[in-house]
């Protein structure tokens, strides 16, 4: 066990001295992990061949802890972390700013879903033609946002009561919820593809895992569709009441009412499982429903911090760094049909991406330069991109070439983008406060206060 300890510490030492230099340079903790994970992993490109870090470190110490062990800690709070990262990015939103901008948010969610979708599938249809289940996916991964980015550009912007930062936020949840359940129906019908291969063991606890769903025919997208979106509904009907009396129970100073909240993101994702809706999406769902909870801005920002600081300083670096010890990118010089999937991802994405944005902004009546921002704010991808493209292929839905074209597109486009929406709008002038963005009293008092954004 004093090995794993040992491991550990190192793990966390590393990723907090990388981070501190890396966010100099607008690079987000959580990619500095993965790069340390990617650099150190049994697959890397940067240490001998068949070289095991983890494992000769552990040997060097003369560690009685097997190493595979190590590994399936790691992975376990790899899985939480995932869970820790979705219930944050949900308790950073709140459904009632769908009331302002109603046009602009209408249209940007529209298009930012559909165009992009549109182009994950037809990219992954290039190299996979008769993987039906993995071009959806794909459309899934692609029509996502990274809410932990465009938040904190627009806080930093002070923008977010503008119809502009209303818009643009409102838009990602949206998108990003319409991603969610498209990508829970997929791995529900991946569930239900591997129980008729009888030799697969699919180890889950849905419902649909425990009898055949063959009679319903096409009649079993339809009513699964209708039991997540009937899931999501009462979550966020009831979980609320369930944080309103732990609220009025116990006071704000009280870690107990931290301890209450975590039961009650586990308890909807544990019932998300069983209806078959993967943990990402229920973790999600989570917390947005906790969010809207009568009296949580005044108080619940307390809880939001103290969960924020136990993921973001402890289990989600992990998250990351496991992600990149999985991550093969030897895979990208064995052919150059996987250098090819990389560009195409790539450049699929940023210009299906850019392209949405400005349109649905420029329709919706912004300039053509702060219709070009918002595309470009909708570009990165990060933490639901990269735990839903994790979990698609842990159940072999994506081959490990095209995870791995995931993992690339996201440092791509999350180092640089930021940096570029702040040039752009030094270097065009652009003022937030002119008659197309006018301030909404409402959304004043609806975003979130704080610091609620992703760590960098």
């Amino acid at each position: 066990m004093t090995s794993f300890l040992f491991i550990f510490l190192l793990i966390i030492a590393v990723i907090s001295v990388a981070s501190y230099y890396l966010r100099r340079v607008h690079v987000p903790g959580v990619v500095t992990a993965m790069l340390i994970g990617i650099v150190v992993s049994k697959y890397s490109i940067f240490l001998p061949s068949n070289f095991d870090l983890i494992d000769h470190l552990n040997r060097l110490i003369g560690g009685n802890y097997p190493t595979i062990r190590i590994y399936s800690v790691l992975d376990a709070l790899g899985q939480l972390g995932l869970i820790f990262l979705m219930a944050l990015a949900g308790m950073d939103v709140s459904l009632r700013l769908l009331r302002a901008a109603k046009r602009a948010v209408i249209t940007l969610s529209v298009f930012t879903f559909a165009l992009p979708a549109a182009m994950g599938y037809c990219v992954y249809s290039l190299f996979y033609p008769d993987d039906t289940l993995g071009k959806w996916v794909a459309a899934s991964l692609f029509a996502s946002h990274s809410i932990d980015l465009v938040l904190p550009v627009i806080r930093e912007l002070k923008i977010a009561a503008t119809r502009f930062g209303v818009a643009v936020l409102t838009a990602t949840i949206v998108t990003d919820v319409s991603s969610l359940v498209l990508f829970a129906v997929c791995v529900q019908l991946q569930r239900r593809n591997l129980l008729e291969d009888f030799s697969a063991n699919v180890g889950g606890i849905s419902l649909f895992d425990h009898f055949n769903t063959a009679p319903l025919g096409n009649g079993f997208i339809p009513l699964f569709v209708a039991l997540v979106l009937l899931f999501i509904v009462l979550a966020l009907w009831l979980v609320p009441k369930v944080a309103k009396h732990i609220t009025e129970q116990v006071s704000a100073a009280d870690d107990l009412r931290l301890t209450f909240f975590l039961v009650v993101v586990l308890a909807v994702v544990f019932i998300g499982e069983v209806v078959g809706v993967s943990p990402i999406v229920g973790a999600f769902i989570a917390g947005m429903a906790i969010v809207q909870a009568p009296g949580f801005h005044d108080h619940g920002r307390m809880i939001f911090k103290k969960m924020e600081g136990i993921g973001y300083g402890l289990i989600i670096p992990i998250t990351f760094f496991n992600i990149g010890l999985q991550t093969d990118l030897r895979i990208l010089g064995t052919a150059w049909s996987n250098v090819n999937i990389v560009l195409a991802v790539v450049g699929g994405l940023v210009a299906s991406k850019i392209l949405s944005g400005y349109l649905a902004m420029w329709l919706s009546g912004f300039s053509k330069r702060k219709a070009l921002c918002a595309g470009l704010m909708t570009v990165p991808q990060l933490s639901a991109t990269i735990a839903a493209a994790e979990v698609a292929k842990q159940m072999q839905i994506i081959p490990p070439e095209f995870f791995n074209a995931i993992i690339v597109l996201s440092i791509v486009t999350t180092i640089p983008t930021p940096s570029a929406v702040k040039w752009l709008i030094v270097k065009s002038k652009i003022k937030f406060d002119t008659a197309d963005n006018e301030v909404i009293p409402l959304a004043r008092d609806l975003v979130p206060d704080g610091e609620a954004a992703v760590k960098n």
